[in-house]
């Protein structure tokens, strides 16, 4: 059974993990599964990306069956998991976590990378790295800081408890928590709204928040205008304008 299912459907990408039986866990194999289909996202036909996983859960982080730490022992970190969750964050274009269960350890870094959460009402988000004695990975620290604030995210992170959808939806780690039934269905159609937007836009503003992060001032009006300049070549944006500017007239 392939551990990774990728389905198009129009101009999304719909990427399962899918390692039901081990609430889709993080090993080598699914690793290695990711960075190939991150390199096929950046096919300019797709326009919108959803992450989720199989069964009930999202992500349960490495899988700690491996021997002698398996994905993350002494410099696997760096080898595979770190270049993934580069390529996830520079993917121009949205990528969206429908997390239909618990995101927990380097699941929930995986879960924060994305540019907008969905959640059911089953999920929640397990920072479980102190459980287990180790710090976070995945870029789950750089992530949850900037998503919660240091202390917030501080307290999180050392207590490890488990947050439940309503909380996160409160905390906006979430955008939106829905039944499980109904939760691939709004991630699609919340997809397939911004694929449909014109030429590079989403995907450059992407990029450019990203960027505003660790930017100064002057360095974020900088890469405005680089990035606006890209925009405005893009020969969609023109025929967005014209028909914008005809709506207007009438």
């Amino acid at each position: 059974m392939a551990v990774l299912l990728a389905e198009r459907r129009d101009e999304v990408l719909v990427v399962t993990l899918n390692r039901p039986d081990r609430l889709n866990a993080l090993d080598a194999e699914l690793l290695d599964a990711l960075a190939v289909t991150w390199d096929e996202a950046r096919d300019p036909a797709i326009r919108a990306v959803i992450i989720t996983g199989a069964g009930r859960g999202f992500c349960a982080g490495a899988d700690l069956r491996q021997p002698a730490g398996g994905v993350v022992r002494a410099g696997g970190i760096r080898r595979s998991m770190n270049p993934l969750m580069m390529a996830l964050l520079t993917l121009e274009k949205p990528v969206l976590a429908a997390v239909n269960g618990p995101a927990a350890g380097a699941g929930l870094g995986l879960a924060l990378a994305a540019d907008i959460r969905v959640a059911s009402s089953s999920a929640r988000f397990v920072p479980a790295f102190a459980r287990i004695g180790v710090v976070p990975d995945n870029g789950a620290s750089w992530l949850a800081v900037r998503s919660l604030g240091y202390s917030a995210a501080f307290a999180w992170f050392a207590s490890g408890r488990e947050m439940p959808a309503g909380e996160a939806l409160d905390r906006g780690l979430v955008s939106e928590v829905v039944e499980a039934d109904q939760l691939l269905d709004v991630t699609l159609a919340l997809a397939r709204s911004l694929a449909a937007m014109p030429g590079r836009a989403v995907g450059l503003t992407k990029l450019l928040l990203n960027a505003a992060i660790t930017n100064t001032f002057p360095e974020q009006l900088e890469a405005e205008a680089q990035l606006q300049e890209l925009a405005l070549a893009d020969p969609e944006r023109e025929k967005a304008r014209v028909r914008m500017a005809a709506r207007l007239s009438k």
